[in-house]
């Protein structure tokens, strides 16, 4: 029974009958992490470029999002009292996806509606792709750090046999090496690609926000340049 209890204090750390302060814990924590290998330093890197990158992406897209509730009102007015050129230098002095969307609607004035709806849907997927933008590397993050962490369990574990077959018996420490190696490298490779991958979703899901209120737009747009043939 001792025997038992002694491997569990080891595996998690500590002694047994000893109570750890808040430093002693901050260092077994870098210890376990340092425990974990080389793995460790590429799962490292996937987090910081996992954080950088949704907050850079999360920025984009919220200014991407922001939309006066009355641009298409003012647009409205200067294209239906016949001022085009106040509309473009309006749209085009707006800094946000729709309104480059309506900017090229208006450059397109005069044309077929079916001229018209083909540029602007041309100007809306160039608009989509730059809010895409580096989404494809958290979508990769979330795939390649489990693996990464799988890879590490697999060196923890060939560390711990060897090991073993090197030592003339079985010790304590030297199997929760190797075990400490093996759950720190998957932990941290699941957790990180969990985390790319609700980054990810969410980005995803903001981006098909922002899609609609340019699709609406557009209708909108479409809708303004049929008003006077309707009167």
């Amino acid at each position: 029974m001792f025997d038992l209890l002694q491997i569990v204090d080891t595996l998690a750390g500590g002694a047994p009958g000893s109570t750890a302060a808040g430093k002693e814990e901050s260092i077994r924590f870098f210890d376990l992490i340092y425990m974990g290998g080389w793995v460790m330093v590429p799962l490292g890197l996937m987090l910081l470029l996992t954080v950088y990158f949704f907050a850079e992406r999360q920025i984009a897209i919220r200014q991407a999002s922001r939309i006066d509730t009355n641009f298409m009102n003012i647009i409205r007015d200067h294209i239906v009292s016949g001022n085009i050129a106040a509309a473009r230098s309006f749209a085009k002095n707006t800094n946000n996806p729709v309104a480059r969307i309506i900017d090229k609607g208006i450059q397109r004035i005069g044309k077929p509606i079916d001229s018209i709806d083909k540029s602007m849907d041309n100007v809306g997927q160039l608009e989509m792709y730059k809010l895409e933008k580096n989404l494809a590397v958290l979508s990769f993050i979330s795939k390649a750090a489990p693996i990464f962490g799988f890879v590490g369990t697999l060196i923890g574990l060939m560390q711990l046999f060897s090991n073993i077959h090197r030592a003339n018996e079985v010790e304590i420490g030297v199997i929760s090496q190797g075990i400490y190696t093996k759950l720190i490298t998957s932990i941290t490779g699941l957790v990180i690609g969990l985390l790319a991958y609700l980054a990810h979703s969410y980005l995803d899901t903001q981006i098909d926000k922002a899609a609609n209120k340019m699709e609406a737009a557009s209708a909108d747009f479409l809708d303004v340049l049929q008003e006077p043939t309707t009167r």
